[in-house]
């Protein structure tokens, strides 16, 4: 059976999702509907594929030297290789959008209508798709123009303004999140809002188009730093490791290296004051509760530091997580993905690619008891479905087929 005739299971098996997106934002949409059972089929330029292909080293060592950033968001789908600026090409992706439920694109405002692949190109045909349309900006508004980039983002959406050392420390200044953290947030979204226009089809048969852009969605995850700002009038600046309500909750030193010790209660705080030996601060009026010890803050970071200090790291952490207060370590990447809880829950998984290529994944985290995630396929080689999916879908034989190679309309990867 061609991999375009099997059936998926998991709660969105027998949707068909077109993909025109690439990089991350849209494609990590695209896992997640491809993880819950989803058919995707992912559209990627002859000769070129996604961007993240070449975004490496490290790369897999296979015939494909598919970098490593791309496996990460890519699992669970087909990859069908079209050039849509040719007419005929573009063709063939409208008549795959006839038969699909969802299409997420991430090209600029617009970009899509010279080659009919735009929301009111496609609702003609196909009224009750769902489409959705990511951008760095958004459909509409003075910057609806501009091409959108997670570092960018970052810094336009005020997350680097709280994210750092305090200015005047050593390393102080703007810094961003270690991931690409605008990017994710927006395909999460992504889903989530398509999920939502799922359920209103279910109830009216109707379909609609998303406008989902990088910095509403990183604006929106500003949450309670925005929030203290909006309702307290208080400016969120950089803090380093410490939250700014909640207080004590940082990273403190011990004689062997640094713990981290997040006290989210007066009844934790107080806790943890016996457990270092320091029972007496509980009592000191600034830090009776955390609306004295936040503006305190300090001057409480100077009576604890030389408590903390006299533990073992290893130590401190067990006695925490005896009195169960919560602490514990700052892992680097190898650490936390061989820690046991991690192997528990089964996060870290083996895939096997269509040529015996193996690679290592981190799935999907949720746990669904009825409906459990689907792995089915690794992270395709660039245009390695291109065959069964036109055959299958649209009814291209092999003399076709051969002929839109010929043409350069689309190419395949013989498997």
């Amino acid at each position: 059976m061609s991999k375009a005739a099997e059936t998926p299971t998991g709660p969105l098996a027998g949707l068909r999702v077109l993909d025109l997106s690439r990089v991350l934002a849209g494609p990590w949409c695209t896992q997640i509907l491809g993880d819950l059972g989803a058919e995707v089929i992912k559209i990627e330029q002859p000769g070129q594929g996604d961007d993240t292909r070449r975004w490496g080293p490290p790369f897999l060592e296979d015939g494909s030297k598919d970098a490593a950033y791309y496996l990460c968001a890519n699992r669970n789908k087909k990859s069908v290789a079209i050039n849509l600026a040719d007419p005929r090409g573009a063709d063939l992706i409208r008549q795959i959008a006839m038969d699909c439920d969802i299409v997420v694109e991430n090209f600029r405002v617009g970009g899509l209508v010279k080659y009919g692949l735009d929301y009111a190109s496609l609702a003609e045909i196909n009224p009750k798709l769902i489409y959705c349309s990511i951008t760095g900006f958004g459909q509409d508004g003075p910057y609806k123009d501009r091409g959108g980039y997670d570092f960018l983002i970052q810094g336009m959406s005020g997350l680097m303004s709280i994210t750092g050392r305090p200015d005047g420390e050593p390393g102080g200044g703007p810094m961003k999140v270690g991931i690409p953290i605008s990017d994710l947030v927006t395909g999460l979204y992504a889903a989530i809002s398509i999920l939502a226009a799922l359920a209103h089809r279910d109830r009216t048969g109707e379909g609609q188009q998303i406008d989902l852009a990088l910095l509403d969605t990183q604006v929106a995850l500003l949450a309670n730093q925005a929030s203290n700002y909006m309702n307290g009038g208080m400016l969120p600046r950089r803090l380093g490791n410490e939250h700014p309500n909640t207080v004590p909750y940082q990273d403190f030193a011990c004689a062997d290296g640094d713990i981290l010790v997040a006290l989210g209660n007066d009844r934790q705080f107080r806790s943890f004051c016996d457990l270092i030996g320091r029972p007496d601060l509980p009592d000191d009026p600034r830090f009776r509760d955390n609306a004295g010890r936040s503006p305190n803050r300090h001057a409480l970071q100077a009576e604890m530091a030389p408590a903390i200090a006299r533990w073992q790291s290893d130590d401190l952490i067990a006695a925490m997580e005896a009195a169960r207060l919560p602490g514990g370590r700052v892992n680097d990447i190898p650490h936390i993905l061989a820690d046991p809880q991690i192997a528990a829950r089964g996060l870290v998984r083996d895939m096997m690619r269509s040529d015996g290529t193996t690679m290592k994944i981190l799935g999907y985290p949720g746990k669904l008891s009825k409906t459990p995630t689907d792995y089915r396929h690794a992270p395709p080689r660039s245009g390695e479905d291109t065959r069964d999916v036109l055959a299958d879908l649209l009814g291209v034989d092999a003399a076709g087929l051969a002929g839109l190679i010929d043409a350069g309309v689309v190419a395949e990867r013989l498997h």
